[in-house]
């Protein structure tokens, strides 16, 4: 199988079996999806969820939060992954969206890049959900299963990995395929477990085609 033919069949079967495919974070606004990013680091979305209801209605505003301390914010996100850390990053990101950015979150990569706690992913969660652009945000779900897949070969970093599947995927699907990718390796794809008995990709994919035929 050509690597052309993988990825046409991959996101044929995607699109036929979650043509909607969404982000499970909860959010209303660029601001909240900002904020509820920056938390899901190293820590599930259904955590996340469940802190952000009353951060964001006690700091509805960049404005509300830049203007809280850093001892009022970590109250409400204590229970998340790294929470002194992400305090500071919320804290020194809102301060940042005021002053330079009058409230308003960027639509550009390296005014994004230039918060504190926006990484390329995060920059690139924030291009696609929320200015649909073809961004490809690539988390540790993205970079196993389009390994494992065969999407990419021996991919050295998330970079690699996302100016490939860019290369691949029609630009006017990006965002969605990003979604495809997340809950595939979330739901079915898992990290230590994969349940390929359950997968509808295996006649595409090369890690099942691997152990299949060892075993």
């Amino acid at each position: 199988m050509t690597i052309a033919e993988r990825y046409s069949r991959v996101i044929e079967w995607f699109q036929q079996t979650m043509p909607v495919a969404e982000t499970e974070l909860h959010y209303d606004n660029p601001f909240q999806l900002l904020v509820a990013v920056i938390l899901s680091a190293q820590c599930t979305d259904k955590r996340v969820n469940l802190v952000t209801p009353a951060l964001f209605n006690a700091y509805p505003t960049p404005q509300a939060l830049a203007d809280a301390s850093a001892e009022e914010i970590f109250s409400y996100i204590s229970s998340v992954s790294f929470p002194n850390n992400k305090t500071r990053l919320l804290l020194g990101m809102a301060r940042k969206l005021v002053d330079q950015y009058d409230g308003r979150v960027p639509d550009d990569m390296d005014s994004l890049l230039s918060l504190p706690g926006v990484g390329r992913k995060t920059a690139n969660v924030i291009l696609s959900v929320v200015y649909h652009r073809a961004a490809m945000a690539v988390d540790t779900h993205v970079f196993r299963v389009s390994e494992r897949i065969g999407l990419t070969t021996r991919s050295r970093n998330p970079l690699t990995t996302e100016k490939t599947l860019m290369r691949h995927i029609p630009a006017e699907i990006v965002p969605t395929a990003h979604h495809w990718l997340i809950l595939h390796g979330r739901y079915v794809c898992k990290a230590r477990k994969p349940l390929c008995g359950e997968c509808g990709l295996k006649p595409f994919c090369r890690h099942y085609a691997k152990t299949s035929s060892n075993g």
